[in-house]
């Protein structure tokens, strides 16, 4: 029973991350963090930029979650949201800076309309390189309005391909 209720733990944890990275993204990231994350809007030939210090932040409350659940006191639902948390930052790295930056030249040869969306979604969300009139701010979810072809801009109303 406590492997079936921490499994539960971490896939509502990474899906509860969902909401913290998007409500991140939109209000710090884009607000007073910005000095961080204008790095990530920007063209440059760098490896590394200042928006990598948000997974650096991201993960200290995992790594927090492992040493008091298991080191300080055994308490392993801690440890799951700990997990959950850290699959959520696997997820995002293979997803974010893998398959839609290609920091590491790789994506999946056959796409799913799912996974088009998403990636389409990120490219709207980059079209801005100011931190106001951004959209499109989570990373497991995109609406259907972010399907390729399917997008109108908000500002001239032209659809984007």
């Amino acid at each position: 029973m406590l492997i079936f209720i921490c499994s539960l733990i971490v896939i509502a944890t990474f899906l509860f991350w969902e909401f913290v990275a998007w409500f991140t993204h939109k209000y710090i990231m884009h607000g007073v963090l910005w000095v961080w994350h204008r790095s990530h809007h920007t063209i440059h030939d760098h490896a590394l930029e200042r928006n990598d210090w948000f997974a650096v932040v991201f993960s200290i409350p995992s790594i927090g979650l492992f040493y008091y659940g298991t080191v300080v006191t055994y308490n392993p639902y801690l440890v799951a949201v700990g997990l959950g948390i850290l699959c959520y930052g696997v997820f995002y790295l293979v997803f974010h800076d893998v398959i839609v930056h290609q920091r590491i030249k790789w994506r999946p040869a056959r796409r799913s309309k799912y996974l088009q969306r998403m990636i389409h979604a990120h490219y709207i969300h980059h079209a801005k390189h100011t931190k106001e009139g951004c959209e499109a701010f989570g990373f497991l979810y995109a609406p259907k309005k972010y399907e390729p072809g399917k997008f109108v801009f908000k500002e001239n109303r032209q659809a984007t391909q």
